[in-house]
């Protein structure tokens, strides 16, 4: 969800959203990895959400936020293009899904509250759609459940290198049947899971929970052809955050996926999976997003009622 704010919804405050993501655990999905403890909220340090905020020209951010992000763009310029890229390409894929009949959307990593929201995409096809966001810092579940209020929408705390922990969750399976098919969000956030939490043994965790025909909507930040002096300044930025980053290949990114079957037109540069003719097509340079639409190839057997 990260990026502006819906017009006329008032930002929580500072205070008030380190309350609210103090009492934010209680909803928790559980205890997360031995080391990987929740972050808290800190206005002095950058955060990932914040700064894919002000890069998509939102204003849920603060001056260190701002910092890291105009340090990006110094080295990238066309790094803004690149976000709004990757947006879009969320925006087309769920709203594809969902003409086609998909109506239970399950968003990993959903980030800060935006326009044009998974929920509101979908539920404009189908208003009985259900999504559930999951992210595990608690300010943005603070901040989401502060300005979201919709029915068949939730926000769910939890780390997705726990899936099991987020489909036990009562706050996801009180809204989603898991033992329909789902469509897993996973947009910009698996770069953030670092090689030795093996970001494909969460997805070949996924398969083996949900129920087969469920399907996933991926992208992934690129480091094919990014000059090596640009991506290790990069990396440098986020190791200052509560979520370093780990960008791959075009070539490991499509190993995530090796046990599901891409749709067309397959993996490829998110401004170019089944853009819009009216849309236009922004140069990124080497900024670059990859995305796709698979199916899980799920096998889960979920029991029967």
């Amino acid at each position: 969800m990260t990026g502006p704010q819906p017009a006329g919804l008032p930002s929580p405050s500072p205070d008030a959203l380190a309350s609210a993501a103090a009492a934010s655990g209680a909803a928790s999905s559980g205890p997360l990895p031995s080391g990987a403890g929740s972050p808290v909220f800190d206005p002095t340090v950058p955060n990932a959400a914040r700064i894919y905020d002000y890069l998509l020209g939102g204003k849920d951010h603060f001056p260190p936020d701002r910092d890291a992000g105009g340090r990006l763009v110094d080295m990238m310029p066309l790094i803004k293009a690149s976000v709004r890229a990757n947006r879009e390409f969320l925006i087309r894929a769920v709203k594809d899904l969902a003409g086609r009949g998909c109506d239970a959307f399950i968003d990993l990593g959903s980030g800060l509250p935006t326009q044009r929201n998974v929920h509101q995409v979908v539920q404009d096809i189908n208003p009985d759609a259900r999504v559930v966001y999951v992210d595990h810092d608690p300010t943005v579940i603070a901040h989401g459940r502060a300005i979201l209020n919709a029915p068949g929408v939730d926000m769910l705390q939890g780390d997705l290198r726990q899936p099991d922990r987020i489909l036990d969750s009562p706050i996801l399976t009180g809204l989603i049947d898991l033992r329909r098919p789902v469509v897993v969000v996973a947009v910009a956030v698996l770069h953030f899971v670092a090689d030795q939490d093996d970001p494909g043994a969460i997805i070949d965790r996924l398969r083996a929970r949900l129920a087969p025909g469920s399907r996933i909507v991926l992208s992934h930040a690129c480091l094919d052809g990014v000059p090596q002096e640009a991506l290790t300044k990069g990396v440098a930025i986020y190791r200052n955050t509560a979520t370093p980053i780990t960008p791959r290949s075009k070539k490991e990114i499509s190993e995530l996926l090796a046990e599901c079957e891409l749709e067309e037109p397959g993996l490829v540069a998110v401004s170019d999976w089944k853009p819009e003719p009216d849309e236009p097509h922004e140069d990124v340079g080497e900024a670059r997003f990859v995305g796709g639409v698979a199916d899980l190839r799920a096998h889960g057997r979920p029991e029967e009622p």
